[in-house]
């Protein structure tokens, strides 16, 4: 009896772990676009906004912002913000050392003198994932561009639904050598050693070696699934435990990845960690740069010139 590949040994760990991986601690949660409706009625205090360092978070709004009337407290904690054509947007960078869960209250008041004269949020900072675009309105929008929105959001529900169901059942999968032999059995399984990827200094943790995987269902082009493995180094004085994942293509789309780690990578030792993706999103353009973090600690690690191999399987 042949054994099986080593890539189909790592998905099928990667299934039957994220499953039963233990739920880090909670992290502050973000999305790639976010609406606040003020005409509506604001939401009671200052809503948050997740922000990362080095990377720019662009509102939107439906009414000028008045010249000089934009204020951050406390100050100093941004590398650059501007206001954009006629004061209809604001684009706001935290600094590189702007740490996960740090917060700085953004307060623009509005140039026409109107109810509400101004509007307050937190930029909350966030390890990898931060907002990229808030649409902040003022007055009542047409009902066309509500119907739009709440199809987007049904279509969103539904995916969540689609989604759940597609875990449900992974979790029935056999896991182990059966796993294995059932990938196997199902399409290819091809695997690479990635070669020339990108460290920038600033990481957290050093990187030993790193193995990319694609799985093909038979008779299909484009990979159904994708994953990483990583052996990581960590110099620091505390254990060092994976939270998020997120992989960015050449595009700038990104996407949040299961993740499994058997244990937290010790202080001054090294350790694995296994993310990966299924279904369409897997399908991303590639080179991308992969993203991870912890729960609440500025302690990060991102690999650039991610690329996924294709054709069969190859050996370890």
């Amino acid at each position: 009896m042949l054994p099986p590949s080593p890539g189909a040994v790592l998905l099928a760990a990667l299934l039957a772990g994220a499953a039963q991986a233990a739920e880090p601690p909670p992290v502050p949660r973000c999305a790639a676009t976010a609406r606040f409706d003020l005409a509506a009625g604001f939401p009671e205090g200052a809503p948050e906004v997740c922000a990362s360092a080095d990377e720019t978070t662009t509102f939107v709004f439906d009414s000028r912002v008045a010249v000089g009337a934009v204020e951050f407290q406390p100050g100093g904690r941004l590398a650059d913000w501007a206001l954009g054509q006629e004061g209809l947007s604001l684009h706001v960078m935290p600094k590189g050392d702007y740490l996960p869960g740090e917060r700085v209250k953004v307060t623009v008041r509005f140039a026409d003198g109107a109810a509400p004269a101004s509007a307050s949020f937190w930029l909350v900072g966030h390890a990898a994932k931060g907002t990229r675009r808030v649409y902040v309105f003022r007055q009542p929008r047409p009902p066309e561009v509500c119907e739009k929105e709440r199809d987007e959001a049904q279509a969103e529900a539904r995916q969540c639904q689609e989604d759940k169901a597609r875990l449900l059942a992974e979790r029935q999968e056999p896991g182990g050598l059966m796993g294995a032999a059932w990938l196997e059995g199902a399409g290819v399984v091809a695997s690479d050693r990635l070669i020339f990827p990108k460290v920038p200094p600033a990481n957290a943790l050093g990187l030993e070696r790193a193995w990319s995987y694609s799985f093909t269902r038979t008779g299909e082009t484009g990979p159904a699934s994708v994953a990483v493995r990583l052996l990581l180094k960590n110099p620091g004085a505390e254990p060092w435990t994976l939270a998020g994942a997120a992989l960015v293509d050449k595009a700038g789309e990104e996407v949040e990845l299961a993740r499994w780690q058997e244990a937290p990578i010790p202080a001054n030792g090294a350790g694995a960690v296994v993310v990966g993706i299924k279904g369409e999103r897997a399908q991303l353009g590639c080179p991308c740069t992969l993203k991870l973090w912890e729960a609440q600690g500025p302690r990060t690690f991102t690999l650039e010139n991610v690329t996924f191999p294709e054709g069969k399987a190859k050996g370890p």
